[in-house]
C-alpha cells in the first residue's frame, strides 16, 4: 500500500554528512483529514521527518495542512553542497502548493493553487540549462489545467521561470507519478505526457525559453521513463 511504502525512509545521500545536514526525509502521521483521493486513497501525511548527520527532526503541520505527495525529494537547490527537501503541501480550502524545507523548517513555497482539491505533481529538480543553478519542474493540476511549470529557489522565495499548457504526469487515482527529468549528454530533458495521454512530450529550458516537442506515442509508464529519453 502507498502508506506502507512511504513509512520508510524514502531518500538517502552518501555517508558521512555534517551534523546538521539532511541525509534522508520521509513522511509520517498518516491522516484522512484531506480526503482528496488523487493518489488512490484518502490518506495523506501530517508530518515530515528529517534524518540529519546527527539525530532526527520532526515537523508537524497544523490541522489545515497535509503533505499530499508520494515522497519527499532531496536536491541541492541553492548550490551550497547540502540538500533541501521538495514537498507538496495541500491546504483544506486553498489546494496545493510546492514547498522547500530545510533542517530548520520551511524555506519557501509557491502560492496555493487557490481551490480545495486542486493539486500539483513534481517532476524533479536539475540544472536544466547548464548555468549552474537548479530548477524545479512540476505539473500544476495534472488532471485539469495541465500546466508544466518551472521555478527556482532564490533565498526564501520560489521564483517562477516558465509555464506551458498541455502537459500531465499523473492520472487521478494512481499511486505513482510518471515522467521526470532526464540528464542527457545534450542537456536536461523534462519528460511528460500530453493532455490526452496519447503522446510523449520532451521539453527543454534553454536561453530563458521553454520549448516542447513530441517524442512518440504514449504506450504506458515505460514510455515516460526518463532513462529512455536520451536516445530519442
Amino acid at each position: 500500500m502507498r502508506g506502507a511504502a512511504l513509512a520508510a525512509v524514502l531518500a538517502l545521500l552518501p555517508l558521512p554528512a555534517p551534523a546538521g545536514q539532511i541525509r534522508a526525509a520521509s513522511y509520517a502521521a498518516a491522516t484522512d483529514r484531506y480526503p482528496h483521493g488523487a493518489l488512490g486513497d484518502d490518506l495523506e501525511w501530517g508530518a515530515l521527518v528529517l534524518t540529519l548527520g546527527a539525530g532526527r527532526r520532526r515537523f508537524t503541520l497544523p490541522p489545515d495542512l497535509v503533505f499530499e505527495d508520494t515522497a519527499p525529494r532531496l536536491a541541492d537547490l541553492d548550490g551550497d553542497g547540502a540538500p533541501e527537501v521538495i514537498v507538496v503541501e495541500s491546504h483544506a480550502s486553498r489546494g496545493a502548493r510546492l514547498a522547500v524545507w530545510g533542517a530548520e523548517g520551511r524555506i519557501a513555497a509557491t502560492p496555493f493553487i487557490g481551490t480545495r482539491f486542486r493539486w500539483l505533481a513534481p517532476l524533479g529538480a536539475a540544472d536544466l540549462d547548464g548555468d549552474g543553478r537548479v530548477e524545479i519542474a512540476y505539473v500544476e493540476t495534472p488532471h485539469l489545467g495541465r500546466s508544466l511549470r518551472l521555478v527556482r529557489l532564490e533565498g526564501d522565495r520560489l521564483v517562477p521561470l516558465a509555464a506551458a499548457s498541455g502537459h500531465s504526469n499523473h492520472r487521478f487515482g494512481d499511486a505513482s507519478l510518471q515522467g521526470g527529468i532526464a540528464l542527457c549528454p545534450g542537456g536536461a530533458v523534462i519528460v511528460t505526457a500530453d493532455a490526452l495521454w496519447r503522446r510523449v512530450l520532451h521539453s527543454r529550458w534553454q536561453g530563458g525559453a521553454l520549448t516542447t516537442a513530441e517524442a512518440g506515442r504514449y504506450t504506458g509508464p515505460e514510455s515516460l521513463a526518463p532513462a529512455a529519453a536520451c536516445g530519442r
